[in-house]
């Protein structure tokens, strides 16, 4: 087989192999992707670098060829993510996250109709466009959390004037970047595959501790791995999970072919990085409601959003969806951009920041970005809740909030 010909996955255990279905993801993050126990055997898996591997002159199916195709470096965390999502096929680690997201967004066929939150990374919503003007794709954007309007667009009901008929892909984002809006995954997936479409949940935000998309019947989850599972702030991955082996295997041929694959050494810090996801997750979502309830009745906020708080509009939603409500939030202060903008550059703590799921609390105005959504107000700030003591954070975020109300 050339370098040319994707392999089948590399031969190693399935996914899960070390772990026990009953086990809850707090276990299974730590004990999942671990090498064959063995008297003497390493508990880390190594990190490996070959760009190729010896060769026999018909490789059989699953043997390493070209590290393009496939590398022993990334096993350990695809499956160790595909245990944590259940899955029933290994994850698919890319070079970035949007490397994964044009991948998935790949799976919509020229002249198709998608269904976009109107709400989301602005970076997949600026790659959705990018298929309206190349392919043709018909593009459908919907407030995701009225699930009325998401089952219509799918239908295509209302949507004469694009072409009508049903959509291909649905993609959601659930809760939403940066407005937290929650997605109902279960009922818009039943719409979705009764008109012959699939469901794509980028799972980011929760993390499959916290949401599991696939057991809500979505057929493919998206992961900006550099976000969460890492969680360090130090790597750029991405990643897919799916249960289709079709989906599993076109996802697979648009890595191996678009060569957007991760480095050994970036792979196993993610997985580094994994091994403490639940308890960062813990702490993180800790802070996050916390702070939320204080900024509530702070005299220099406008508005606050967190799924935890009661008057979210999904607060239901979300707690019959999902196993917490995240370490996000967003803020509006009063005074607009301007009194934003003085609000990041007081802080002293908190990382002025645009990346978010790391150990570190990180706070941006996410209007300073050209592509994002103008329905986002130009005040709102994103605010990615880490690790560190809440009342520093919260003596922080209060000194900086009082700092801009004084233009």
């Amino acid at each position: 087989m050339s370098q040319h010909s994707p392999a089948s996955p590399a031969s190693h255990a399935s996914p899960a192999s070390h772990v026990d279905s009953s086990f809850r993801p707090a276990t299974t993050v730590v004990a999942a992707g671990r090498p064959a126990r063995e008297p003497g055997a390493a508990v880390n898996p190594s990190i490996v670098y070959s760009s190729t591997y010896v060769g026999d002159e018909t490789p059989a199916p699953g043997q390493l060829v070209y590290s393009r195709i496939g590398t022993d470096a990334w096993v350990p965390f695809e499956e160790a993510l595909a245990a944590l999502e259940r899955a029933d096929q290994p994850g698919l680690l890319f070079g970035s996250g949007m490397a994964a997201i044009t991948a998935a967004l790949d799976l919509v066929p020229p002249g198709a109709a998608l269904v976009v939150p109107r709400h989301a990374y602005h970076a997949a919503l600026v790659a959705a466009r990018v298929l309206v003007e190349r392919c043709g794709v018909r593009l459908r954007s919907v407030d995701i959390a009225d699930t009325d309007a998401v089952a219509a667009a799918t239908r295509g009901e209302g949507w004469d004037a694009d072409g009508g008929g049903p959509a291909a892909v649905v993609w959601l984002e659930t809760p939403t970047n940066p407005m937290l809006e929650i997605a109902d995954i279960a009922a818009v997936s039943r719409v979705a595959h009764s008109v012959g479409g699939i469901v794509v949940v980028d799972n980011t935000f929760a993390t499959p501790l916290l949401q599991r998309p696939l057991e809500l019947g979505a057929d493919v989850v998206v992961h900006s791995v550099t976000k969460y599972l890492a969680g360090h702030s130090d790597v750029t991955l991405g990643a897919t999970v799916t249960s289709d082996p079709d989906l599993y295997a076109t996802l697979r041929r648009r890595r191996t072919f678009g060569g957007a694959i991760a480095g050994p050494m970036d792979a196993w810090l993610a997985l580094r990085g994994l091994r403490t996801l639940a308890l960062r997750a813990e702490r993180a979502q800790e802070n996050a409601l916390e702070l939320a309830r204080r900024l509530v009745d702070h005299p220099a906020v406008l508005a606050v959003a967190h799924p935890g708080l009661p008057d979210h509009p999904q607060h239901a939603l979300a707690g019959e969806q999902m196993d917490g409500y995240g370490a996000i939030l967003t803020l509006c202060p009063r005074g607009g951009a301007a009194a934003a903008a003085r609000l990041t550059g007081a802080v002293r703590l908190w990382l002025p920041a645009t990346s978010l799921g790391g150990v570190e609390s990180m706070i941006e105005r996410r209007r300073r970005w050209p592509d994002e959504a103008r329905s986002v107000p130009e005040e709102l700030l994103r605010v990615s809740v880490g690790i560190e003591h809440v009342e520093d954070l919260w003596a922080d975020l209060d000194q900086a909030l009082r700092v801009s109300q004084e233009g």
